[in-house]
């Protein structure tokens, strides 16, 4: 049986953060130290990233105060320090939005299916919570069949859409009747804040908010219509690196741990991280013994959690640099939108009409753990 995902599909909120523009308002910060200020125009300076996205359009430097600004005093120039109870909220109330936005999208995007069609749901997120869920909404708003079986994953970081896409890969070949909408929605700008703390000036320089969504199904393809046919998948965790990427709930909003280390544990570990995906297919898993992987693998849809990071992985895996065009371009245009970013950079792959029918892709995406998910996969169309 060949399940393919179909009807990729992206979203942002219609803010949009310069990068520039949001350093000088985090370099001017009361109460930074001068290190800090140091770290935030290193950080924001050589992130790779232009611009990002946000639901929260007071974040923006232009326009007249707003009296009841909660994350961004305007007139003064201040970023503030609202509670986690006001962020969640704030969370509840866009990400509705975005997942039903980018759920209808994927629906669009296959007029062959409809939303009668779809048997489960998988949400995604780590960057709120509440209940019912995005799970119930994207039911109820979509018109999603009363039945409709729904997952949400939630709280595991940037890796897990395709966790999620494993999940629903393996609900399709138990079921070759099955239609599973697949959504991550992460609104990271939500947890910004100002700090002397390395990790959190970090973090603060790269996140961004965005959607992503597909159909994942074993049902034939519709004649021109463009797919990615999900081969295989594999997780592995790093022997080291479980101190060095964390997010926790704090009194202020959500915490990120996000040492410098990362991008060099990442580059050491991700040859054997990667290895047991193309043991199944000889031929790729003696190029990657060979160090020859780039050239049996012709497209790479790599996490862009950082410009280190993908500058690692090119590196270790000896891939040529067009090949992470695709990462280093959703990295500059979005910023790193944790879980939802894969979907961007697979999207991007997809779209291309370089990219010819019958060639492989590899994904993967890191988190918490230090984790890594990969996926091969296969374009058709």
């Amino acid at each position: 049986m060949t399940v393919r995902l179909r009807g990729l599909s992206t979203a942002v909120p219609p803010t949009q953060l310069v990068q520039t523009e949001v350093a000088e308002v985090f370099g001017a910060q009361p109460g930074l130290t001068r290190l800090a200020q140091r770290i935030v125009s290193t950080s924001f300076g050589l992130s790779g990233i232009d611009t990002r996205y946000t639901v929260l359009d007071e974040l923006t430097t232009g326009g007249p105060a707003l009296e009841d600004a909660a994350f961004y005093d305007r007139a003064a120039g201040r970023i503030l320090d609202p509670g986690t109870r006001l962020r969640n909220d704030r969370y509840a109330e866009h990400a509705s939005r975005l997942y039903v936005e980018a759920g209808r999208a994927a629906l669009a995007a296959v007029p062959a299916i409809a939303a009668d069609d779809v048997t489960h749901v998988i949400t995604v997120s780590c960057t709120g919570f509440y209940a019912p869920g995005p799970d119930f909404v994207l039911a109820r708003d979509l018109g999603l069949p009363a039945g409709v079986q729904r997952y949400h994953l939630g709280f595991m970081g940037c890796y897990a859409s395709l966790p999620a896409l494993r999940l629903a890969a393996q609900l399709c070949e138990a079921d070759a009747d099955a239609v599973v909408l697949v959504v991550s929605v992460e609104l990271c700008t939500l947890h910004l804040r100002t700090s002397n703390d390395p990790d959190t000036i970090v973090a603060t320089s790269l996140f961004g908010d965005g959607a992503g969504a597909g159909l994942v199904t074993a049902r034939p393809l519709e004649q021109g219509e463009r797919a990615l046919e999900l081969d295989g998948f594999a997780t592995r965790t790093t022997p080291q690196g479980e101190g060095d990427m964390a997010w926790r709930i704090g009194d202020h909003g959500f915490e990120m741990v996000l040492s410098n280390a990362v991008p060099s544990l990442i580059g050491e570990h991700i040859t054997g991280a990667i290895a047991p995906l193309l043991a199944a297919e000889e031929p790729l898993a003696a190029a990657l013994r060979d160090g020859a992987v780039a050239g049996a693998i012709e497209h790479w849809a790599v996490h862009p959690g950082g410009r280190s990071i993908v500058d690692h992985v090119e590196k270790a895996l000896a891939l040529d640099e067009a090949q992470l065009v695709p990462a280093r371009e959703t990295l500059r245009d979005y910023g790193n939108m944790s879980s939802a970013t894969v979907l961007f950079v697979l999207e991007r792959i997809l779209r291309d009409p370089a990219a010819a029918d019958g060639e492989r892709v590899a994904a993967m995406a890191f988190g918490p753990g230090l984790t890594v998910e990969s996926a091969l996969l296969t374009v058709r169309g």
